[in-house]
């Protein structure tokens, strides 16, 4: 079993990063048993399967674990900064999504619950916690933020338009 690393500068944020993973798990049981994918291909009016939504919340659920265990396991600014565009995608601005198609298709978006519970205190302790102990400078975390931003548009774009389309 590898060593943990020594206590060291951000070691709040590294204990607090695993919580993005811990969160991303029950979104995704909501998306699932509620039909995200049903409610995609219904609302939004792009098809998607069920398996197609399982694989491809497993990969991101192993990316966010790899880069989790990156910042972990190397308190460096690259790998929190990667760490931070990954899940800021995958949490922050996947809330954004629920929230914003919630309001505008008038529509309860399957996984709304657990990303305002869960998603939006999670990213707001992590994003604090990386400010308060420099994990990264702020120009760096306003980077990694809009770096997400741009992720959760690709996925959505990808979703609906791009990929197998």
């Amino acid at each position: 079993m590898p060593a943990i690393p020594p206590a060291s500068k951000g070691a709040r944020f590294r204990s607090l990063i695993w919580l993005m993973p811990a969160s991303f798990a029950p979104h995704i049981l909501e998306e699932f048993a509620a039909g995200f994918p049903g409610w995609v291909t219904d609302t939004l009016g792009s098809p998607m399967s069920a398996g197609g939504f399982l694989l491809n919340n497993a990969v991101f659920m192993v990316i966010l674990l790899g880069l989790t265990a990156w910042a972990w396991r190397r308190p460096s600014p690259l790998p929190a900064f990667l760490l931070l565009c990954w899940a800021s995608g995958n949490l922050f601005w996947n809330f954004v999504f629920h929230l914003v198609t919630t309001v505008v298709y008038g529509r309860y978006s399957p996984g709304l619950v657990t990303a305002f519970l869960l998603y939006v205190p999670v990213s707001v302790a992590v994003g604090r916690a990386a400010l308060r102990e420099r994990v990264l400078p702020p120009a760096a975390f306003a980077a990694a933020t809009a770096v997400g931003a741009a992720l959760m548009l690709l996925v959505i774009w990808g979703g609906l338009f791009g990929f197998g389309h």
